[in-house]
């Protein structure tokens, strides 16, 4: 098997500067590996809200077929006690998903990119980069370490 012709290894910018040891190289793939975990997270709170919103909207419509339906009390109980009802006290999701960004992600996104900085240069996945490299098969035409 021949390897596409090309550059022998990982990007430039992926590769540990000298001097950097394996100890924070591993930190730093852990580090990543929780704010991608975080970024998940973040998409489940925003599908939260995405779906809370939608089930709210979608009130509408039940509370206009009880009522058309003959039901008043029961729209009203609805209108009155489900719809626009925040999920948690003083609070609708969109503002959940506001703090969780002020609080939580926004200062996690920033650390994680300082330490970058300040250890290898701002490089991003090293970790991941150097793990490749490893388990790469060398030669195979679909093993090329980069396009």
């Amino acid at each position: 098997m021949n390897e596409r012709p090309g550059p022998s290894g990982p990007d430039e910018e992926q590769v540990r500067p000298p001097g950097t040891g394996d100890t924070t190289v591993e930190a730093l793939g852990a580090l990543t590996e929780a704010l991608e975990k975080v970024e998940r997270a973040r998409g489940q709170l925003y599908g939260f809200h995405q779906l809370t919103g939608g089930a709210d909207l979608t009130l509408d419509r039940a509370v206009e077929l009880l009522r058309m339906g003959g039901h008043a009390e029961q729209a009203d109980l609805v209108e009155r006690e489900i719809l626009g009802r925040n999920v948690i006290p003083g609070r609708w999701t969109f503002q959940l998903v506001e703090a969780y960004d002020d609080t939580y992600y926004r200062p996690f996104v920033a650390v994680e990119e300082q330490v970058r900085q300040e250890l290898v240069g701002g490089r991003r996945h090293v970790y991941e980069a150097e793990m490749k490299e490893a388990r790469r098969t060398h030669g195979h035409p679909d093993h090329t370490p980069r396009p």
